[in-house]
């Protein structure tokens, strides 16, 4: 009796009270009809409590996310299969627990089901921001026509939805990139207009002269060899600055989202390319690419984006994972003196590093035009860096990733100075 009561609605529970009052009356003053009255009003919520708990035990329902894992922008859709075992009458109302940021929870009413077979509903989402969503649960709500009793049972959990973020494309490397962190004394030298670049070094005793490369042996005035397999490569780090202090603005039009999107980009780019690389963050946190060699797609270093939130601490905790003798591609939001001096503390000057700083006063000014503390101006931290012989590009909200990254490499080829 208890569970039969607790599916009453306000109205089931009135006339149930109603009907219990009109007995007690009706045994007073000892009246029949008036008894007969107060068993049905008694009755009636009774009967249609154990109508609808009968209904809610033979549905169930199946929620499928095509696909479930999308890029930022991208479009998904949501099908639910829903099964009923008998037959079931009645109004049935479905609601689908949709997160905020993918739109408004999903709502459909339908009048009955069919008594063998299943009836299909589908939906869109377009998720705008980088993230994993939770979608569900999914509760029907039942209900007599009478509305004298609803239950509200959960047919489906909930499922994930992994947001992964924009992945433009790159291209060009950074000077010596190519080359990995080969030692050998020589450099990359174009041949010819239109043509691929050639790897040399200097002569060594036994080398084939049919390998000298005559034209750049004369404007070095040594012998000059082609390399016919290249060194083996270092390897690249990525660092991400994904510090909350570090970054203005908000949503998916934040600053922070920008670095996401470049930084796997740049990931994605030089994993392309042959290169090893690790993913780490401003804590330290190797997302990709770890030491103990597991093997790391691109998708897996996307996923771990995804999922990734901006922290609160305050300093650069990522120089032991950029002491190595690794490229470095930082790409960092508001840079104080205290950064960058640990920036500089594990990349001695002469080891390849470059960095894309974000002017994330551009972000805060167009988020909510509120003033910006001065360690907010990638000017002073650019010049740090510069004069520690580091690369450097500057990126703005209007800018688009590929072209501060070709930025990047115009200006690791001056610092470089390759001859030709």
């Amino acid at each position: 009796m208890p569970w039969r009561l607790a599916g009453l609605t306000t109205r089931g529970r009135y006339l149930l009270a109603a009907g219990l009052a009109t007995a007690l009356c009706a045994v007073l003053v000892d009246e029949r009809d008036l008894l007969r009255v107060a068993a049905f009003a008694i009755l009636l919520p009774l009967l249609a409590s154990s109508v609808v708990a009968l209904r809610q035990a033979k549905l169930r329902a199946d929620r499928d996310l095509v696909p479930s894992r999308i890029t930022v922008g991208g479009d998904c859709q949501v099908h639910l299969t829903l099964h009923g075992t008998g037959r079931l009458g009645g109004r049935l109302l479905l609601e689908d627990v949709v997160p905020p940021a993918l739109g408004s929870r999903y709502r459909a009413v339908m009048a009955r089901l069919p008594r063998s077979g299943a009836v299909k509903l589908s939906y869109p989402l377009r998720p705008v921001q980088r993230t994993v969503h939770s979608v569900g649960p999914l509760i029907v709500r039942i209900t007599d026509p009478l509305g004298l009793a609803e239950y509200r049972p959960t047919l489906a959990g909930h499922n994930r939805l992994i947001v992964i973020p924009a992945v433009v494309s790159l291209s060009g490397l950074p000077a010596g990139g190519e080359l990995g962190n080969g030692e050998a004394a020589g450099g990359r030298v174009g041949i010819g207009p239109g043509q691929d670049a050639v790897v040399v070094r200097s002569y060594r005793q036994g080398d084939d002269l049919r390998k000298v490369h005559w034209r750049t042996s004369a404007r070095r005035d040594e012998l000059m060899v082609r390399v016919e397999e290249w060194p083996e490569r270092g390897g690249a780090t990525v660092l991400l600055d994904h510090r909350n202090a570090a970054h203005r603005g908000s949503g998916p039009t934040s600053s922070l989202e920008y670095a996401v999107s470049l930084a796997a980009s740049a990931y994605a780019h030089l994993r392309q390319h042959g290169q090893q690389v690790r993913l780490v963050t401003a804590d330290g946190l190797v997302l990709a690419g770890a030491a103990d060699r597991t093997d790391h797609t691109i998708d897996t270093a996307l996923d771990a984006l995804a999922a990734l939130r901006a922290t609160d601490q305050r300093d650069l905790a990522s120089g032991p994972a950029m002491a190595g003798r690794q490229d470095v591609v930082a790409v960092l939001g508001a840079l104080g003196p205290v950064a960058v001096e640990q920036l500089l503390a594990h990349r001695p000057r002469g080891r390849r590093s470059h960095a894309v700083l974000l002017d994330v006063a551009a972000w805060g000014a167009a988020d909510n035009g509120s003033a910006i503390p001065d360690t907010a101006d990638p000017a002073p931290a650019a010049r740090l860096l510069a004069a520690a012989g580091w690369s450097v590009a500057v990126a703005r909200p209007e800018q688009t990733p590929s072209a501060v990254w070709d930025r990047l490499c115009s200006s690791s080829r001056s610092k470089l100075q390759v001859p030709r």
